[in-house]
């Protein structure tokens, strides 16, 4: 398998030092050490998985955002942060008319993975019957990591197993886990370490328990720095983080990917278009991903709607050794809030809202979507500096 080959390919071209050189003419030589991936009981289960959420035309909603955080998109809107009002915000998502036309898979808080429609139907069965697959934020949020550049390490690890046994019973069968490197703080060799492992550990223990896990080093827009740059920092993330799902026994047909895209930063004096997003993007995946990964899945990480679904429709313009898409949230959710305003009269007109922009970026899967027609609102960014979640 491709971590295996990874490994084994490491190992090859590694200085050698002959054993018998130190020891006894007489003395047997050491065994040999052999890498493989292990079966899994889920193993099928999490390529066939894998496959559904990477299916032509379809990408992720995530709408896995904390409490605090749906609280601020509420409070956008002049709504207090209550439990009924997120979960009313969320039943107006996952009930949304056609949504699996465009959407494979959806990421939820561990609040909505429990909750039902004010029907009393589980919103898990609203999208298995929609067709779509059912995710979980398995993460416990950022906090300082000592001895880095004030930058920060992502826990969750402790408990980890048995939460994710139980999201499983619940329905969830993907998982997703969110860690960030900040270019104007170096980013350390640490805190990339501490990112990499992190993740590895995680995505080991998400197959051990059924879910596919979502790989996510985000590498946040924040700094003046120019593409080449992000391109040099990405490269050295994503070696990093192979290295490390390789030597966890990571199954890579069992995975999926969510990267940001190559850009500059976000204060950069020169803004890149589409074409270069999609040249420097695919070239660090080119460099780095094998392509026994079946689905790349953007995150949009502060761009504004339209700008997301351009540079994802520029990477689709000729055939990839991967599933690219995308894995939204406030590229997706940003219209719909603005249109709701917590109104129930404007509940329809709020989901025909989100089919807009998901149905958007179905053809930028595809490679044929066109910006022509697109609203103001559409184009304006969304980067706040130090977004926190």
């Amino acid at each position: 398998m491709a971590s295996a080959s990874f490994l084994k390919l490491n190992a090859l071209s590694s200085p050698r030092i002959s054993h018998r050189s130190f020891a006894h003419p007489s003395a047997s030589p050491p065994p040999r050490v052999s890498f493989s991936i292990r079966a899994g009981a889920y193993s099928d289960e999490l390529v066939k998985t894998a496959k559904t959420i990477a299916s032509p035309g379809r990408g992720i909603l995530a709408i896995d955002e904390s409490n605090a955080t749906c609280g601020k998109r509420l409070a956008s809107i002049g709504l207090d942060n209550t439990e009924d009002n997120r979960q009313a915000y969320r039943q107006l998502l996952l009930t949304t008319p056609g949504l699996g036309d465009y959407i494979s898979g959806a990421i939820l808080f561990e609040e909505t993975l429990y909750q039902s429609t004010k029907d009393g139907k589980k919103f898990v069965d609203c999208l298995n019957e929609a067709k779509i697959v059912p995710g979980i934020k398995v993460d416990k949020g950022l906090v300082p990591l000592p001895g880095s550049n004030e930058e920060s390490w992502c826990q969750g690890l402790d408990g980890l197993a048995s939460r994710s046994a139980e999201y499983y019973k619940q329905g969830a069968r993907f998982a997703k886990w969110r860690t960030v490197v900040s270019i104007p703080s170096g980013p350390s060799a640490l805190a990339v370490k501490e990112a990499a492992w992190g993740l590895a550990r995680y995505a080991a223990i998400s197959q051990d328990n059924g879910l596919v896990p979502i790989v996510e080093p985000e590498i946040l827009l924040d700094g003046d720095h120019p593409i080449e740059r992000t391109l040099e920092v990405a490269e050295k993330v994503w070696s990093e983080v192979f290295f490390y799902l390789a030597q966890n026994n990571v199954m890579f047909e069992g995975i999926l990917l969510k990267p940001s895209m190559v850009t500059p930063g976000a204060e950069h004096k020169n803004k890149a278009s589409p074409e270069t997003v999609a040249e420097y993007t695919l070239k660090m995946l080119k460099r780095r991903v094998p392509p026994a990964v079946p689905g790349i899945m953007f995150l949009s990480g502060g761009q504004s709607e339209a700008e997301a679904t351009l540079n994802l429709n520029a990477m689709n313009q000729s055939p990839n050794p991967w599933h690219v898409s995308f894995s939204y949230a406030r590229a997706l959710q940003n219209s719909v809030l603005r249109t709701w305003q917590g109104k129930p009269e404007k509940i329809e007109d709020s989901q025909k809202a989100l089919l807009v922009r998901a149905k958007a970026n179905s053809l930028a899967q595809l490679g044929k979507y066109s910006a022509e027609g697109e609203n103001e609102d559409a184009k304006k960014g969304m980067f706040v500096k130090g977004y926190t979640y």
